[in-house]
């Protein structure tokens, strides 16, 4: 009994410190982030294979709340149980929204946020690599035969066009299973399946701003699908659209989530702390927005296994994985069009990505450091 606490107090240590270091370093975006995991958590760790990596993932893109910092929160539960699921997402969470809270206050002091394109600049081309790396490996499991490429050849086209991706992965799913039943002549009966739901309890709040910021963030959390990209339509609609927050803010918010490390949802931080005046609504905020990914995967954690149980299901997520995979692409082709702009940039990510390839079991870190540096230099030629 006492080896097994002690074993289990080393695995809390190993998923706090492998998420902490994950949260500092986790650059570019949902896409970046599951790479990253990918390798650390697959590739070195082998803490699961990659097949249910690919359950958990294509599950996680189909309910509410950020995917990447959910999908954190599945590894942790997978590696130390519910308390891994709260250390990992409260560890890769602590360095972005700590990292916004300073350009917060920065921000309210002086009205402005530091210049930090110079190392931006090369951190998203070397991304780039990181992403294509892990897809690579996530097709190698999840296309496992020609029907499921050309489903994800499908879901890249949709996305490209403009598809919202959680409409494209549903609707891969669907066409899974119903071809599923095709090949099976209809001899497996389906078994049932409950979605999950997030219930929302609506209380009379007015009185404290503090109590609003949560409500609000509380409301986007239980709300938000897709990528955390995502939030700043919600923000437009929730808080611009009702004075709550300036269009300038919004895009400075805009701003400081594209080049902090970690969720992109850490923004909900830095909006926190214009609104409530300082810490109090910018913890307001980050508890609001993250605390329905923490219930929603401490639900669906433990039903995973069942599920794949169910072969109509088990097709479902086959497709539903392709398509994942298929949405990593898009993001890629969408990544690299808008930051492959110049030589420079297109120089970096090419040795980003011989790097990656050639030196398989390096350290995303370092690429992602590299790449900042070498874009710091060729920023200033």
């Amino acid at each position: 009994m006492l080896e097994e606490r002690i074993d289990n107090k080393e695995r809390l240590k190993e998923v706090g410190k492998l998420f902490f270091k994950l949260g500092c370093i986790a650059f570019g975006g949902p896409a970046a982030h599951i790479a990253m995991m990918e390798e650390e958590v697959i590739s070195k760790r082998k803490w699961m294979d990659r097949q249910h990596f690919l359950d958990l993932m294509g599950a996680t893109n189909l309910i509410p709340g950020p995917n990447s910092t959910e999908m954190v929160m599945h590894c942790g539960h997978e590696r130390a149980g519910w308390k891994g699921m709260v250390v990992a997402g409260l560890a890769f969470i602590f360095p972005a929204v700590m990292i916004t809270a300073v350009f917060a206050w920065l921000y309210q002091q002086y009205g402005q946020l530091p210049a930090v394109a110079p190392f931006i600049y090369g951190i998203k081309p070397a991304v780039i690599a990181i992403i294509l790396s892990a897809m690579l490996k996530l097709g190698q499991k999840a296309l496992k035969h020609t029907q499921l490429w050309v489903l994800a050849g499908l879901t890249v086209l949709a996305c490209v066009l403009g598809v919202n991706e959680i409409a494209a992965m549903f609707s891969c799913g669907v066409i899974g299973v119903f071809l599923y039943y095709i090949q099976s002549s209809g001899s497996a009966s389906p078994k049932s399946f409950v979605p999950l739901l997030a219930v929302q309890a609506a209380y009379a709040l007015q009185e404290s701003m503090t109590l609003k910021v949560f409500w609000h963030f509380l409301k986007i959390g239980s709300l938000l699908y897709g990528s955390g990209y995502v939030l700043f339509a919600f923000l437009d609609a929730e808080l611009v659209a009702n004075g709550w927050l300036t269009r300038q803010e919004l895009m400075d918010a805009v701003a400081v989530g594209q080049f902090t490390p970690g969720p992109v949802l850490s923004t909900a931080t830095f909006v926190g702390w214009q609104m409530g005046g300082g810490p109090a609504g910018a913890l307001a905020a980050t508890v609001g927005i993250f605390a329905p990914s923490f219930i929603l995967v401490a639900i669906l954690n433990p039903l995973m296994g069942k599920v794949r149980k169910s072969k109509p299901i088990s097709a479902f997520l086959d497709a539903v994985n392709a398509a994942a995979v298929a949405v990593i692409a898009a993001v890629m082709i969408e990544m690299g069009q808008e930051t492959l702009t110049d030589w420079r940039t297109i120089a970096i990510a090419l040795i980003s990505i011989a790097v990656t390839q050639y030196w398989k079991s390096l350290n995303s870190a370092y690429v992602v450091v590299g790449g900042a540096l070498i874009g710091y230099v060729l920023h200033l030629i």
